[in-house]
């Protein structure tokens, strides 16, 4: 039998992270991100690996979240594109929905339109709400369009027309028409559903960054030749990096679904499917509710643009290792959201970087060992981070230490408001739940964390540091398809609604099945967005029937907003979510020989002493009471005062609250 690896890869704002699966084992690795040329940090960890050299008949799957797409569109660097729309409607993204990000500044700064007026042009094929034809797309219509296109000489084109969800003809008339060399997107397939400015948004944000992507995947297929790659989607699943393409806004939260669909996987061995996970980077921090499955969005915003497309349900901060601290022009102490990134990066990494963050912080208050970061791999720089904390410190007039524990629960206090946001703001009770923590810096700040939403239970799962990466590996390969219907439940027949989703299912099976995926081992999840009559927005709930849709309808109601009403329900969308399930890596902990060894340390703004020790000498079944240090090769978990931890049988660490 041929030797099988699967390499999951995260690409980061600082670091780029790899989990490595081959012979029952689990190999991780990190090196620097390269922000410019990301394949260059997962050529460079491929490398590192020894993947090069495993021989032409080993089997070589990788599995990547990739950061292409977010950061083409967050720093405004995607191709110049076409918007093609009926008449009348080229001003269409420019309007947007009318509001305002200050509601009482009367003179708010102007935004540039997301696309130059003279590359958005209009043309016929006009359609009405119920799809009749106001107006044809004629010959005259397609010659104008392709001298247009002809002259401006974009390198991509989205097409969005009214209601072309209920007859796509125009669209693909219009596509045809566009010559050979151009990206083309049409908003009957990338989102086929109502409300013209989310989807008409959505389709110039697949357009906008595809050609990025597929350049980007191409060269790294090149550079990985023998190798089938696959791409994280937003959702939570994989495609295969030969389709990805094609629908780039679809992996524009990539990353973090990896994280998602690993935390779910190690809350199951753990016994906890309730879950209130935080991912925190070197950059960012990720903030998301897990109740049994990823909970996803329809109404998801990537910086200033709302995206359509299904993504994980998630809360996102300017709050990570990188953050940098400063002292405002009112004395005031800052953290975040300017990240020190991967180039300088802290102070403390010692590559040029001056100015204080989070992790210099840890550093200066011993909670992060210098000579135990990344395995020992990189000694940190305590003198560059106590000398940057100073700055700090002196504009505030502290001492060093108050200054880098004020920065560290400056950080906490941002993290738990996101927390609440997922929770609380939703009508959850945190303290039912369980706080996952993850990313390279997540269990510095997990007690804390726990303690400000007064929740019992936390999980720092094994490998947490490089979580996301892992669940590349875990995640399974998906489709998530959906189509307007907009009809009263009351009117709907059940088959009819088959007949409607019939489509969507085939073309989700097809999909899967050009991936390789056998057919019987497709499981099909069918759900409908309701509203009641009048809304706007709608909740997503399972399809059964009539009778138990609108009775979870109304739960789900109650429970998100305290009530629920009489008023007759409309079905808004079909969707309808194809997967299979990946062969997930095993995961089992190493057990120590002998006893833990441990070593007393002194941590700052703490009185008693404090333990240190190897998560990898911890045996099973060992409780450990805080406050403690423990050190891994790519995270450091703190464990404040009046919390205990114990380890697993997967090596995940159980961490409850001590009754008082």
């Amino acid at each position: 039998m041929p030797k099988k690896f699967l390499l999951g890869i995260d690409t980061g704002g600082t670091f780029t992270d790899f989990v490595l699966w081959h012979d029952g084992q689990i190999r991780i690795h990190k090196v620097l991100s390269t922000p410019q040329a990301p394949e260059q940090a997962i050529l460079q960890g491929v490398t590192d690996l020894g993947l090069h050299d495993i021989g032409a008949d080993a089997r070589f799957f990788i599995v990547h979240g990739s950061t292409v797409a977010t950061n083409a569109v967050l720093e405004g660097k995607g191709v110049r594109t076409a918007f093609i729309t009926n008449r009348g409607l080229r001003d269409l993204l420019t309007i947007g929905r009318q509001t305002r990000k200050e509601l009482y500044n009367l003179e708010p700064a102007p935004v540039p339109p997301p696309i130059p007026r003279e590359y958005c042009l209009e043309t016929g094929g006009r359609l009405s709400a119920q799809g009749e034809v106001i107006e044809a797309l004629s010959e005259l219509d397609l010659a104008t369009l392709r001298e247009q296109i002809t002259q401006l000489a974009p390198a991509a084109v989205a097409i969005n027309l009214l209601f072309s969800y209920l007859d796509d003809r125009f669209e693909k008339d219009i596509a045809a028409a566009m010559p050979a060399n151009v990206f083309v997107s049409r908003s009957s397939e990338i989102l086929p559903e109502y409300k013209e400015y989310e989807r008409g948004m959505t389709t110039w944000l697949n357009s906008y960054v595809g050609p990025l992507v597929q350049g980007y995947l191409q060269r790294l297929c090149e550079g990985v030749a023998g190798a089938q790659v696959s791409v994280m989607q937003s959702s939570g699943g994989t495609i295969a990096a030969a389709q990805a393409g094609r629908h780039a806004v679809r992996m524009l939260l990539s990353g973090p679904a990896g994280g998602l669909a690993a935390a779910r996987f190690v809350g199951q061995l753990a016994g906890r499917d309730r879950l209130l996970t935080f991912d925190m980077g070197g950059t960012s921090t990720d903030v998301a509710l897990i109740e049994g499955e990823l909970q996803l969005t329809n109404e998801g915003r990537i910086g200033d643009y709302p995206v359509a497309v299904p993504m994980v349900d998630m809360h996102t901060i300017g709050a990570g290792g990188g953050s940098i601290a400063s002292v405002d022009a009112g004395g005031l102490l800052q953290v975040g959201p300017q990240s020190a990134g991967a180039d300088p990066g802290p102070a403390c990494y010692g590559k040029g970087g001056t100015q204080a963050t989070v992790t210099d912080a840890n550093l200066v208050l011993g909670r992060l060992r210098a000579d135990a970061f990344l395995g020992g791999g990189m000694r940190l720089d305590e003198t560059a981070a106590q000398r940057a904390v100073s700055e700090v410190a002196a504009s505030l007039g502290l001492d060093m230490h108050a200054a880098a524990l004020g920065i560290v629960q400056l950080a906490n206090e941002h993290m738990a408001q996101a927390l609440r946001v997922m929770s609380v703001q939703r009508g959850i009770d945190p303290r039912e739940l369980t706080l996952v923590s993850f990313g390279g810096a997540g269990g510095l700040h997990v007690c804390a964390l726990a303690d400000a939403l007064e929740m019992r239970a936390a999980l720092v799962p094994v490998h947490a540091g490089v979580l996301s990466a892992l669940g590349m590996l875990v995640a399974p390969r998906s489709r998530q398809l959906s189509q307007t219907v907009n009809q009263l439940l009351q009117d709907c027949h059940a088959d009819t609604l088959d007949a409607m989703y019939a489509p969507l299912i085939a073309q989700g099976q097809e999909d899967l099945m050009h991936e390789g995926v056998a057919q019987d081992s497709i499981e099909i999840v069918r759900s409908v967005d309701v509203r009641y009559q009048g809304q706007s927005y709608y909740l997503n709930v399972v399809w059964h029937d009539v009778e138990q849709t609108a009775r979870a309808f109304h739960e789900l109601h109650e429970q998100r907003y305290g009530h629920a009403l009489q008023t007759p329900l409309e079905i808004v969308n079909l969707r309808v979510a194809l997967f299979s399930e990946a062969d997930k890596p095993s995961l089992s902990a190493d057990h120590a020989a002998a006893a833990a060894k441990t070593q007393t340390i002194r941590l700052h703004g703490i009185e008693e002493a404090a333990q240190l020790y190897s998560r990898a000498d911890l045996n099973e079944g060992i409780t450990i009471t805080g406050p403690a240090l423990i050190t891994e090769t790519i995270s450091t978990t703190y464990l404040a005062r009046g919390w205990q931890a114990t380890k697993d049988r997967f090596g995940n660490l159980l961490l409850t609250r001590k009754k008082q």
